[in-house]
């Protein structure tokens, strides 16, 4: 798994009924884009995680320029 500061980490809900839940990546602390990962969650706390199986990363995609 890899990511970079902006990309969003996704952890799929385990349970039937219970939301994914969606945060930030605001600084990646492994090597070369590998976990652990500082997160920071919708509601503004963060926390450090690294991702199971039951994440995945939506790589931040850079606007494209308009002509």
């Amino acid at each position: 798994m890899r990511a970079a500061k902006g990309d969003q980490l996704v952890q799929h809900g385990r349970v039937v009924g219970q939301h994914d839940q969606v945060s930030e990546v605001v600084e990646v602390m492994g090597t070369e884009g590998s976990p652990p990962y500082r997160v920071r969650f919708e509601d503004g706390h963060e926390a450090v995680m690294s991702p199971g199986p039951d994440c995945q990363i939506r790589h931040h995609e850079e606007p494209r320029h308009q002509h």
